[in-house]
């Protein structure tokens, strides 16, 4: 996802970072390094050598920083890099399996009743359009059970929802 713009609001002390249709702040507070009173931003700008994809900035001390817009979107907890953040843990951890496992490549393939283009993709942590039902095939088809269990945080508590063990 590529930022469109990018504010300063120094009186909030946050950046206001433009997504495509999408507007969110980040704090002055979870930069490193961290403008201060005296160490102000000197300039900013959205950052080419990263394909528009973070915003830099320097301080007036000559130190500089980086901030992908993955940091923007993890602070806010944006349902949508949520889900492809848990399908990209839940892909390393089935390529762990299959490199652990006695099981043959075309063994899974064949268990799991797909093609070995669609196998590969399971495989592939940059995919994000695969099935997450194919993936818990994956893992059962590698004897490794899967729970899910759904946390509500409030106030730094957590209460456990559901869960299935």
């Amino acid at each position: 996802m590529r930022i469109t713009g990018i504010e300063v609001n120094n009186r909030k002390k946050v950046f206001e970072v433009k997504l495509e249709d999408l507007n969110y702040t980040f704090p002055f507070a979870k930069m490193e390094p961290m403008p201060l009173k005296n160490n102000q931003l000197e300039r900013f700008w959205i950052d080419d050598d990263f394909g528009g994809e973070a915003f830099s900035y320097d301080l007036h001390d000559g130190t500089s920083g980086t901030i992908h817009v993955d940091q923007v979107l993890e602070y806010h907890r944006d349902p949508n890099y949520m889900a492809e953040l848990l399908l990209y843990k839940l892909t390393l951890m089935v390529q762990g399996e299959v490199a652990a496992s006695q099981l043959s490549t075309r063994e899974i393939i064949r268990r799991l009743g797909t093609s070995p283009t669609q196998y590969y993709r399971l495989l592939d942590q940059t995919n994000s359009t695969k099935s997450i039902n194919k993936m818990l095939n994956l893992f059962q088809i590698l004897g490794c059970e899967v729970d899910v269990m759904v946390r509500r945080k409030n106030n730094g508590l957590e209460n456990i929802l559901i869960s299935s063990q």
